[in-house]
């Protein structure tokens, strides 16, 4: 059975990394965007990460520009962005598709895995709905991922164990992470 360990990723430089590094942590793997509503995240993130984590956790950062080109800079201006706005420590990997013929296998894994359930109920969910489906018609069944700051949860084994999207409460999100830590 294939695990996130099977797969290999670029960092910021280039270099290919194997996920396999990262071997028995609980890891939170997200597509980011510097421009997106949901840029927020990074704070509640890098303060999850710092609380984190000595006890095993890692949050692996791909920044995608897939969502209404929210991500338009380099991988060193995105970098400095989140560095300095946000004081991000945790990896930040090259700039990667998510979805359509160029995504990364990776997130096509991880979309299969666990796949869209929605962006919640209300009406800023279907507001949401209703222009991630328009983004998203270009990649017609290759549309894994919905939106920036989608995260999935990764157990210390590898498996994908859940799935959140970036309507979820970040209080939500750390809950989780502590039960799979």
């Amino acid at each position: 059975m294939k695990t996130v360990y099977d797969f290999t990723v670029k960092d910021r430089q280039g270099n290919e990394i194997s996920l396999s590094a990262y071997q028995g942590k609980v890891l939170l793997i997200v597509n980011t965007a510097t421009g997106c509503g949901f840029t927020p995240h990074y704070e509640p993130l890098e303060a999850m990460y710092k609380e984190l984590k000595g006890q095993g956790f890692e949050i692996l950062d791909f920044p995608c520009n897939q969502f209404a080109n929210q991500a338009p800079g380099s991988d060193e201006e995105i970098h400095a962005f989140c560095t300095l706005k946000f004081g991000t420590e945790f990896p930040q990997f090259a700039k990667t598709d998510v979805n359509g013929e160029t995504a990364d296998p990776l997130f096509a894994f991880l979309a299969a895995e666990k796949p869209f359930e929605g962006f919640g109920k209300g009406l800023k969910m279907a507001a949401m709905n209703k222009f991630a489906d328009m983004n998203n018609k270009q990649f017609g069944d290759k549309a894994y991922i919905k939106w920036n700051f989608t995260k999935f949860l990764i157990s210390r084994e590898g498996k994908v164990i859940a799935r959140f999207e970036p309507t979820v409460d970040m209080k939500k999100v750390r809950d989780a992470v502590i039960s799979a830590l």
